[in-house]
């Protein structure tokens, strides 16, 4: 392989046998990898003045990626964790063409260089326990969508199943006995399992039974107009039912991925040991489910200051230094 070399065997390759075949990459994201690298060959090409069919491999150069990822923040506007997002799609590109084509081993080593923008972390949402008793109090009861979409609410909170998952979710990965569980096909081609509540088992079993004509075991479980729910289709029920628990104060805005938070930051505070909350969520990090465990930690810590005394003078206990700001600045000058 030669930087002339057109670049469309490698991108087959990379997609087909490495993402697909090897990563074991859900479409979904397989589809994030495709866009990146389709905005970047054409900014590219616009870059060369040429089309895209005509570019070769000694066209991908550290500047150019450069220019990309600020073409991304300044042209298309692109948030800081998009252009991350973007990023580390295409720190997988290089990474593969390096181990195919030497003679660009210095460009895919400096591009590989090219770090993550530091980013507050997004804002984890979640529902309290009485917005979700609430939320499931109030949904319809009659129509014929009713039970599907009491089941969908009810399954998001209780599997913290994303929503590719729910969309991909058929009823031979429901085993709805006496200790009802549902088999989950997550990222990476891996598969977990989630013990079911009662009533989630009794939603699903109903609406199993209702379908018409009767659901083979490769059917969706979720469905509209016999055809299975997608990722936006399940959103739009999401919209429809939870729209109004919105806060712009703490800026949630209801999806299915809010359900996920929720179910997390709900088995943290019923004493759920964070591994079992891993395979739980499937998680392949540990430090992305702590998160949870650290929310639940800062909630806690805020009501314990909201409840305490304003008198704090009993006994000879000293006002602490971080009382005042002249007092905090002192202590913080003497260390």
């Amino acid at each position: 392989m030669t930087e002339s070399q057109a670049i469309g065997p490698l991108l087959h390759s990379f997609f087909v046998d490495h993402l697909i075949t090897v990563k074991g990459l859900r479409p979904a994201s397989v589809r994030s990898y495709r866009d990146t690298i389709r905005l970047m060959l054409l900014f590219i090409a616009g870059d060369k003045r040429c089309k895209v069919t005509r570019l070769v491999l000694g066209d991908l150069t550290f500047d150019r990626v450069v220019g990309f990822l600020r073409y991304l923040e300044q042209d298309r506007g692109n948030h800081i964790r998009t252009r991350n997002q973007r990023l580390a799609a295409v720190h997988v590109l290089f990474e593969y063409i390096a181990g195919r084509a030497p003679e660009m081993l210095g460009v895919c080593q400096r591009v590989a260089a090219i770090p993550m923008k530091r980013v507050a972390p997004a804002p984890t949402s979640f529902l309290e326990r009485d917005e979700v008793e609430d939320l499931l109090r109030h949904l319809p009861r009659n129509g014929h969508l009713a039970l599907r979409d009491r089941a969908l609410l009810l399954f998001l909170y209780n599997s913290g199943a994303r929503v590719q998952e729910v969309a991909d979710l058929r009823v031979e990965h429901l085993n709805l006995g006496e200790h009802p569980l549902v088999r989950l096909h997550g990222k990476g081609d891996k598969w977990r399992t989630c013990p079911l509540w009662g009533q989630t088992a009794e939603l699903l079993r109903a609406l199993v039974a209702s379908a018409s004509p009767p659901l083979e075991p490769h059917s969706a479980v979720f469905s509209a107009r016999g055809r299975p729910l997608t990722r936006s289709g399940i959103y739009k029920i999401v919209r429809r039912h939870a729209a109004r628990f919105d806060d712009p104060g703490s800026h949630r805005r209801m999806s299915p991925h809010v359900f996920r938070h929720t179910c997390a930051v709900h088995l943290i505070e019923a004493g759920v040991e964070v591994n079992v909350i891993r395979g739980w969520l499937g998680h392949a990090d540990l430090t992305t489910t702590n998160r949870y465990a650290e929310i639940n930690t800062k909630a806690k810590e805020a009501a314990l200051r909201a409840c305490e005394p304003s008198d704090t003078s009993v006994g000879s206990r000293a006002r602490p230094v971080w009382r005042s700001d002249e007092a905090l600045l002192n202590w913080l000058a003497s260390l």
